[in-house]
């Protein structure tokens, strides 16, 4: 019970504290910087979209106004689409459009490779209905592919929080925090395992195609171009806009599809799992030990159960360990505003480590395409870019010297 109980706290320490120490460390000591330039490739955005009529027109207003001179198609994809999306489409008659219907619903993997497959530009922009990009993003994101070992950029994604539930709160704001911050030292010293999926940038002779019905397409396709030898980073200066759901059951749906989407990965694309994966270090430490933290949460608090009974010290951890968790999903059930205010953190944590195991169980029993367990009609989020003089950067492209090595 001693070795299960060590074990058991090593692996959540080094989950949550020891790998970002170690991967800040490697930043600090071993940055890998990268040249970033004034350069203007052409751009193909793709947008993938299955019954996106409601948010598409100001959707389709806001790319036609973005601000990068050489944006020489966007792509719209109906995958499947049954509320008029496709009729839609078929209305747009600006010569950047292209619309390709797909009268099947197959998922938005099989939807980005047909627009992957019709881009003809030097740079394919992945980005989502949601989002609003920021002035001078896209001309940000695509400065670093002067840098020819780059061949993955993502964006900064500020999240909108307003009229949000605590929990849903804490994990769009401390918990997104802290997931940047590790992401950036993984882009500082190597390469991060995977970037936002709404926006962003990859070269398009390196765009590999999707595997049918893959969930989490935006580390699929940064994975397999570090595979051929470029990198994959990070732009802070690249802002786009978003908001995840503002109450924790929704919150709580998203995750588990995410979650799962890891496991489909490794079944679907099993050279991640090895060494022909140079980033392989950092997807055991960052994603598959969280995957596997809420079964050690379990060992920890069994052993220490065990071993209270011959000691005071493990009496008391244990009774910290069943309050702590007690107060966690008093908060997240009951939604008591002062409790619920309080134990915020510890509640987005039980709903993480929750959904990580709903998501086995989704991955393991689901019958039918995995990706149908995320329901694309959910409602829709009005985004309000906040305006601060940190969300935009008052010049968004920055070309001194000293800026010029990110």
């Amino acid at each position: 019970m001693r070795i299960i109980f060590w074990l058991s706290m090593a692996g959540i320490l080094y989950t949550y504290a020891g790998y970002p120490a170690v991967i800040w460390i490697l930043a600090r000591l071993r940055p890998q910087p990268w040249i970033a330039g004034p350069i203007t490739p052409s751009v193909s955005i793709v947008l993938a979209v299955h019954n996106g009529a409601a948010l598409l027109p100001r959707k389709i207003e806001h790319l036609l106004g973005l601000d990068y001179p050489n944006i020489k198609e966007i792509i719209l994809v109906s995958d499947g689409s049954t509320d008029g999306t496709a009729k839609l489409l078929d209305c747009q008659y600006d010569p950047r459009l292209t619309a390709i219907i797909l009268k099947e619903h197959g998922g938005k993997a099989v939807a980005l490779n047909a627009g992957v497959e019709k881009a003809t530009s030097e740079v394919i922009l992945f980005v989502d209905i949601r989002p609003e990009i920021a002035p001078g993003a896209i001309r940000q994101l695509v400065s670093n592919f002067a840098d020819p070992k780059i061949g993955c950029v993502a964006g900064e994604l500020i999240l909108c929080r307003e009229s949000r539930d605590a929990t849903s709160a804490a994990v769009s704001g401390v918990y997104w925090r802290y997931e940047k911050w590790i992401r950036s030292c993984e882009s500082t010293y190597s390469s991060p395992v995977g970037v936002y999926g709404g926006f962003y940038a990859i070269r398009r002779e390196l765009a590999v195609s999707q595997p049918s019905g893959i969930i989490l397409d935006d580390m699929f396709q940064p994975l397999s171009i570090i595979r051929k030898g470029y990198r994959s980073v990070l732009d802070p200066k690249a802002y786009v806009f978003d908001a995840w759901p503002a109450r924790y059951g929704l919150e709580f749906h998203r995750k588990v599809r995410t979650l799962a989407g890891n496991f489909q990965l490794f079944q679907l694309v099993p050279w991640t799992l090895t060494f022909r994966n140079p980033v392989l270090f950092q997807l055991l430490s960052h994603k598959v030990m969280r995957l596997v933290v809420p079964y050690l949460i379990v060992m920890l608090l069994g052993s220490t159960l065990v071993l209270s009974s011959s000691s005071h010290l493990f009496l008391a951890f244990a009774a910290l360990q069943i309050f702590f968790w007690s107060i966690a999903a008093v908060a997240l059930h009951y939604q008591i505003p002062g409790v619920q205010r309080i134990a915020a953190a510890a509640s987005a944590l039980l709903l993480l480590k929750a959904a990580a195991v709903v998501g086995l169980y989704k991955f393991l029993f689901t019958s039918g395409p995995l990706w149908k367990i995320w329901d694309s009609n959910r409602p829709a989020v009005e985004i309000t870019p906040p305006e601060t003089k940190d969300s935009t950067p008052s010049d968004p492209f920055i070309t001194s010297t000293e800026d010029d090595k990110v």
